[in-house]
């Protein structure tokens, strides 16, 4: 096996500090926290004081990752404002169960609202897509660094309007997904970009849509609303990322250009797919749409099978 590349080792400590280091301005994390006279460190062990249900010092501190002596040093300092009491533990003798005051309640709550403040502050210039795009980054973060911490269920999908550089991705995934699943040569590479191309170049917003689909901050699949006529929809390019798969995001997109063409006053939905596309298939057939049309054609390397489906909306 060879050895990581010092190179990329050294781009990426230098990228993990200086997100280290925009960050840290961004929440003021070095300045005394949250306009209060306390240290960040402060504040999060008074967080988990008003938050859990039985409060034990070792274990605030293990999973703060403090030592044994700050700790006992902050919670001394606590107990000298009167925001803090203790009794004994009805489980372990050495051990002592730590409640926050009504006055400890009290210094903390202006503390918490802060915060949500603040976060709030940082989100509202961000567009709902955007916010989206933001806490599934981080959830990714969190999920590599801490894979024990992850959420047992991926996050919700979210359907977003493409950005630069989601089209080409929308044509390298065509191409990849059909040529190692199904044989399929560059040719049908050709023919997606050709149709993506034109979806751009003569895009009519007020009747055409394409969604993306992201997943935990990864895009997973795409689809497509075309203006077939004033009363015709078309479906198009509708791809799904291997690892998407099963997660009901197939049926989602589709959903979304049904709901689309029916607010814009389309008739009629159709589409155009090959009959060894089963998974797409039993999409279309679920939500109303009938097989037509079935032709034999040779294309992209195969004999083949096409398919028109039509759905009236």
């Amino acid at each position: 096996m060879s050895s990581p590349s010092p190179t990329a080792d050294v781009a990426a400590i230098k990228a993990i500090r200086q997100f280290n280091r925009f960050y840290t301005r961004q929440i003021g994390a070095l300045d005394p926290y949250l306009g209060s006279e306390m240290s960040l460190t402060d504040v999060r062990v008074l967080y988990e004081l008003a938050h859990r249900e039985t409060a034990v010092a070792s274990e605030i501190g293990r999973d703060l990752g403090l030592d044994a002596g700050y700790m006992s040093r902050i919670l001394r300092r606590f107990e000298s404002e009167g925001w803090l009491t203790r009794e004994p533990h009805t489980r372990d003798a050495r051990q002592s169960v730590l409640h926050l005051t009504e006055a400890g309640h009290a210094a903390f709550a202006p503390l918490q609202q802060k915060s949500r403040d603040e976060a709030a502050a940082l989100l509202a210039p961000l567009a709902p897509a955007q916010r989206n795009q933001l806490v599934q980054a981080m959830g990714t973060m969190q999920s590599l660094l801490d894979p024990a911490a992850a959420p047992a269920k991926p996050q919700a999908a979210i359907l977003r309007d493409p950005a630069p550089g989601d089209i080409g991705w929308v044509v390298q995934q065509h191409g990849e997904i059909y040529a190692r699943e199904y044989g399929w040569d560059s040719s049908f590479e050709a023919l997606v970009a050709q149709i993506a191309g034109e979806f751009l170049l003569k895009f009519q917003p007020e009747w055409e849509r394409c969604w993306i689909a992201e997943l935990n901050g990864e895009r997973m699949g795409s689809i497509f609303v075309v203006r077939k006529s004033a009363s015709v929809a078309q479906l198009r390019l509708l791809i799904l990322s291997p690892a998407a798969r099963g997660l009901g995001l197939g049926g989602k997109l589709v959903d979304e250009c049904i709901a689309f063409a029916r607010r814009k006053g389309y008739k009629k939905m159709v589409l155009w797919t090959n009959s060894d596309l089963v998974a797409a298939r039993a999409i279309y057939a679920k939500r109303g749409f009938q097989l037509t049309k079935s032709e034999p054609h040779e294309s992209y390397g195969k004999q083949l099978v096409g398919e028109t489906w039509e759905m009236k909306l």
